[in-house]
């Protein structure tokens, strides 16, 4: 991890803050002065500001924009994890709040707070999570009476719980759902004869994904946005 990032985890500084700090002289970096806001630095190392050891504290909370090519896994033989995309001590202490499929964009919650990640993905908290879907076929409105009833998918021994769905054009829609079966939303719009060919995560529960966060881009997560889930 680069100093500056580390300073900032540990302080709540600002990447630009940080790097002035650090240029200033403040930063001893095992024991001696380092003005190089880019030095790598391990979890070994010792940091400190005004003589006093930096440590990064408490549970993380992430919000990527996932880019389409990488899996929700921390290990895969085939494809790179969205784990290689995070700058982050302890990776290997951080999980995905559910998942996005390989080819599925937009928001992915990363954390290594179980307690809280249990309230978004559990099936009973039915934390509703907005898709913008691209259709191969336009989409009957009649769709959106279907998606509110509930569909039965193949395989599944019970219909979907009632979803929500906003036509934005005849081959792109809004579709909000409140659980998480495998590939549901492919699935539901498969049940009605269509195909998704591309889809993109807009928000989970109240969280919009950061539209000023380029795919492959992360940040943490605010005090404020965490307790949305509390």
């Amino acid at each position: 991890m680069r100093l500056d990032k580390f300073v900032c985890d540990c302080t709540g500084l600002t990447r630009s803050q940080a790097g002035k700090l650090i240029r200033q002289g403040e930063i001893q970096l095992n024991g001696l002065l380092c003005k190089q806001p880019a030095q790598q630095i391990k979890e070994s190392d010792v940091v400190l500001l005004d003589d006093e050891p930096l440590r990064l504290t408490g549970p993380r909370y992430i919000l990527l924009h996932k880019p389409a090519g990488y899996v929700c896994s921390t290990d895969d033989p085939d494809h790179n994890t969205v784990f290689v995309l995070l700058d982050e001590p302890n990776i290997d202490k951080l999980h995905t709040v559910g998942r996005l499929d390989l080819d599925t964009t937009g928001l992915l919650l990363i954390t290594d707070d179980g307690q809280w990640s249990h309230k978004i993905s559990s099936p009973k908290h039915e934390c509703a999570k907005t898709y913008r879907a691209w259709l191969a076929d336009p989409v009957e409105d009649s769709a959106i009476a279907q998606f509110a009833e509930g569909v039965m998918l193949r395989g599944e021994k019970t219909p979907t719980k009632p979803a929500q769905l906003e036509i934005i054009n005849p081959t792109e829609c809004l579709l909000t759902i409140h659980e998480g079966r495998y590939h549901q939303v492919k699935r539901m719009f498969a049940a009605i004869g269509n195909k998704v060919v591309q889809l993109h995560r807009e928000r989970v529960g109240p969280l919009t994904l950061d539209t000023s966060l380029a795919e492959g881009e992360y940040r943490q997560l605010t005090p404020e946005e965490v307790s949305l889930f509390n």
